[in-house]
């Protein structure tokens, strides 16, 4: 568009900016608003929309000029701050795009994890295209901008987060997939060029929206992520996992001092869960807002372009009238900012263009929060810019508030802007599908106190030099260094841990120390026990946490100090307790919590107390991966369980971590997370069938040779082969007795117990989807707005469907570069919701209503491997090895029903002999 339609020039601060910049090279702001059509759209309602009903009731539909982004001095001038407070650009367009999050790694590096694909246009095209990245950015001439920078990570699918781990290091993953990666930068240059498998199982389905984010290294040593109701460890024997509650958050994880995680909600608005550590579960709250709590104050910015309609719309000046959506968030533990601020949580609401201070107030051991403006009407941050998108919060190395702010046009999933709806209607009015591409980090200061300049050299240290920083006034400092020491496994810095968590006068550095010592599998009885005793209650809670790895490991000389603690004069010490004894289950705690709820009468004893005693069920509408048992499989867990409890713990520990022998080791091999567990079944059968000895991925372990149970009836194979591969944290399908059978047949000329490397080498193994496969099928269609419409998706969450009717004769194919000798494949075929509420419609099955599978050496001579009718289960099927250089999925039957049954294929598994030896964990 041409500029001089709506003005000619903008003064800011003294300084002309010409809006005529034709003369020299485009600048992104520029870009984007001559991207803008010189015509004003004209619109009307759509056909559909009833102009009495509450959503388009006094819709202004009048030609409105473009919402024109602004340069970053420019925006810097709409914001509005407390007195005293001030905020500046440290990171802009065009050295990042569509900035999502920010994390630091121990050299005070910010890592940002640009979103390049989101929203580019009003229907999500091009979302899942390969084009984000993470980027790595310095302040080396230490001025507090951020100018030198590298592509560490390139060519992404929307990736989920980025998590700097140890030197030079990250994890991440991409949308639709199921796998985390350590991406290192081996040489130096600041971009990575090692890729390493971290952990699998950690994906879900859904929209970009909708599935995990921001992996967190929590204080406790364990990483968490939105979604997901599990977290997961590194440990010296491999990655482990445990269950934990819900969180019902979606974008933003954070902790406070206690260590207790914070998880931000996404379209509730809200914070989602904050009142105990997660792993503990769920429990009903009541009254945790505030009053008033769900409205939000922000500034003026008049385009009304709320995905709920006018009913959420703010008359007098078109702002937000209840919170509908929030994104990242963070207790400010800093030191160069008011005291005040310290402890407070801030979150964004990027659809009312505020960042919210929340006061969270804590009485008889339950949390309220409180908007710290309530009173005023009023918000910590608010803009009147429209393009102020906030989506990101975090303390920083040099003490303050770093605001990532995604500065875009449209900032809801394509799902909820499609023709027809109030919001699209306002996006087209106001061309907010063009605002892409731009993007900032501001950090924000206080008259009171200026930045820290001391950079952060963390990599250059020891690890015993780090402890040092467990005491530093910015909570930043002391996370990571203890994020460090425990990625270090150093055992020399134990005796010096020791000393600081027992008697050093700095509480903060007592807290990280004994944490320290708990991620290097040093924590001791002796230790425990006089930190149970403490004056200082918050490290009475801290040991009683901590005090939880050991009791797992077998330890249980520890209950009897846990119900002791029940008694604690101090509630939240008596809380802790609580939750502990609940979690672990510890012996006859049930009576010991009855006694405490009768004679404490503090709200959160009562509160908690009574829903131990008296469960209330909880449900988890965004985890819908979760499979039912029916009462069968249910019976062979429950004989599981106690086959494990009889012959299992000794070596492989209560939770399947392995028996603690100190130094990090253990007397067996992790169960809990096992791959190889969870993999193909046969691992599982033929180990517990004949034994297993030898090293396993060059590890040695004291338990020696695994005996064989060759003469355990099918029956008790299959039960405790079921119990390990869908307990101990681990998912993964049920083992029937007639498959113990077959199993069992194929290996009766086994002699003796299976050395590792024979064992995995008969295992079947899943293939990964290679760049050279030709996928193609006879019908592909997008499963959901934004989709790719491509056949390979059939490999991962987002699926691959005909996107209409199921016919006689549609097909789904891979032709391999070479042929391969396959042994077994497996997928699912997820039905279409029609509503999730009570009385809403059954959903539609999408699996084969009758089908074939074929093979070809050559494409042209077809041979049948299974024919049959498709199943609402997880399709398997296992076969003698077939050497194939196409693969063929075939209807054989259209379906016949009122409704359209489209044909559905999602993550799609084939599995062979001999192509992957060595299976990590």
């Amino acid at each position: 568009m041409k500029t001089s339609l709506l003005f000619s020039t903008i003064i800011i601060s003294g300084l002309l900016f010409s809006c005529n910049r034709e003369k020299t090279s485009p600048k992104p702001v520029d870009v984007v608003i001559n991207s803008m059509s010189d015509s004003l759209p004209v619109l009307t309602l759509p056909e559909d929309a009833d102009p009495e009903n509450e959503d388009w009731a006094g819709i202004d539909l009048e030609p409105k000029s473009p919402v024109l982004p602004l340069f970053p001095e420019q925006e810097a001038a709409k914001f509005l701050l407390p007195e005293g407070y001030h905020i500046e650009p440290i990171l802009t367009e065009p050295q990042i795009e569509q900035p999502g999050a920010i994390s630091f790694d121990g050299n005070g590096r910010m890592y940002v994890l640009e979103l390049r694909t989101y929203m580019l246009t009003a229907d999500s095209d091009g979302t899942l295209d390969p084009k984000s990245r993470i980027s790595r950015w310095e302040d080396k001439d230490n001025d507090g901008i951020y100018e030198t920078g590298t592509v560490f990570v390139d060519s992404l699918i929307f990736p989920r987060f980025v998590l700097p781990y140890g030197k030079d290091c990250i994890l991440t993953m991409e949308s639709d997939t199921d796998n985390v990666y350590k991406y290192t930068d081996t040489t130096g240059d600041g971009k990575a060029d090692k890729k390493e498998f971290f952990t699998n199982k950690y994906g879900r389905s859904g929209n970009v929206e909708h599935q995990q984010a921001f992996m967190y290294y929590g204080m406790d040593n364990w990483l968490y992520s939105t979604v997901n109701a599990f977290r997961v460890k590194e440990t010296p024997n491999g990655v482990i996992r445990e269950k934990t509650g819900y969180n019902r958050a979606q974008w933003g994880v954070t902790h406070d001092d206690d260590g207790k995680l914070w998880f931000q909600g996404g379209a509730s608005g809200v914070p989602s869960h904050f009142q105990f550590p997660i792993h503990y579960g769920n429990y009903t709250i009541e009254n945790e807002l505030a009053e008033g709590f769900k409205v939000p104050y922000g500034a003026a910015v008049k385009i009304a372009d709320m995905q709920g309609g006018m009913d959420q719309i703010r008359a007098a000046d078109g702002s937000l009238n209840s919170v509908t959506g929030s994104a990242g968030n963070d207790i400010y533990r800093g030191d160069r900012l008011p005291s005040e601020l310290y402890g407070q949580y801030f979150y964004g609401e990027p659809v009312a263009r505020i960042v919210r201070q929340i006061n969270p107030v804590v009485s008889e051991g339950l949390t309220t929060l409180h908007n710290a403006y309530q009173e005023e009407q009023s918000e910590f941050l608010r803009s009147t810019d429209p393009l102020f998108r906030p989506v990101d919060m975090t303390t920083a190395p040099d003490g303050t508030l770093y605001i990532t702010d995604m500065y875009h046009g449209i900032i809801q999933e394509g799902q909820w802007a499609q023709k027809g709806t109030y919001l699209r209607t306002k996006i087209e009015q106001y061309q907010l599908d063009k605002v892409i591409g731009l993007g900032r980090i501001w950090r924000i200061t206080h008259d009171s106190k200026e930045r820290d300049k001391t950079q952060p050299k963390m990599f250059d240290k020891t690890p015993g030099e780090l402890i040092t920083y467990l005491e530093h006034p910015n909570g930043w400092w002391r996370d990571k260094a203890q994020q460090l020491i425990v990625l270090s496994r150093d055992q020399s810095t134990v005796p010096e841990l020791r000393k600081v968590a027992l008697s050093n006068k700095n509480q903060f550095a007592r807290t990280h120390a004994i944490w320290c010592l708990e991620g290097l599998g040093a924590l001791q009885t002796d230790l425990l026990t006089t930190l149970f005793q403490d004056p200082d209650p918050k490290i009475r809670r801290q040991a009683i946490r901590a005090s939880e790895t050991l009791y797992k490991s077998g330890n249980k000389s520890l209950a009897t100090s846990y119900l002791k603690l029940l008694e604690d004069v101090n509630v939240d010490v008596a809380l802790q307790a609580m939750l502990t004894v609940k979690f672990l289950e510890v012996p006859n705690y049930q009576k010991a919590l009855s006694k405490i709820v009768k004679t404490n009468q503090a709200k959160g004893i009562q509160t908690v107390g009574t829903q131990i005693l008296t469960p209330l069920k909880q449900e988890n509408r965004w985890n819908r991966n979760e499979v039912l048992l029916s009462e069968v499989q249910q019976e062979s867990l429950e004989k599981g369980k106690v086959i494990f409890n009889e012959l299992c713990v000794q070596c492989h520990g209560n939770d399947g971590t392995g028996t603690p022998l100190g130094n990090g080791t253990v007397m067996a091999p992790p169960l809990s997370g096992s791959i190889r567990v969870q993999e193909h079944p046969e691992y599982i059968i033929k180990t517990i069938l004949h034994g297993l000895e030898g090293p396993l991925d060059g590890k040695t372990y004291a338990a020696g040779i695994m005996v064989g149970n060759k003469e355990q009836s099918d029956d008790w194979v299959a039960a405790i082969a079921s119990y390990i591969r869908n307990n101990l944290s681990n998912e993964a399908s049920t083992v029937t007795s007639e498959y113990v059978a077959e199993v069992r047949s194929k290996t009766l000329n086994q002699k003796g117990t299976y050395r590792y490397n024979e064992l995995i080498q008969s295992v079947p193994t899943s293939l990964p989807l290679q760049p050279d496969w030709k996928v193609t099928a006879s019908h592909t269609a997008p499963n959901r707005i934004g989709g790719t419409a491509s056949p390979k998706s059939a490999f991962n969450f987002e699926g691959w469907t005909t996107g209409e009717n199921q016919k006689e004769g549609m097909w789904f194919q891979i032709e391999f570069p070479n042929a391969l000798e396959l042994t077994g494949l497996q997928f699912n075929s997820p039905p279409i919701s029609r509503g999730w509420r009570e009385g809403s419609p059954p959903p539609l099955q999408t699996f084969a209503n009758s089908y074939e599978i074929l093979t070809s050496k050559d494409g042209k001579n077809w041979v049948v491997l299974d024919k049959g009718e498709g199943t609402d289960q997880d399709f398997k099927l296992d076969f003698n090895p077939v050497t194939t250089k196409f693969l063929k999925f075939k209807l054989t039957s259209t379906v016949k029903d009122e409704n359209e049954i489209p044909w559905r294929i999602r993550q799609l598994k084939l599995y062979a002999l001999n192509t992957q030896k060595e299976l990590s964990k």
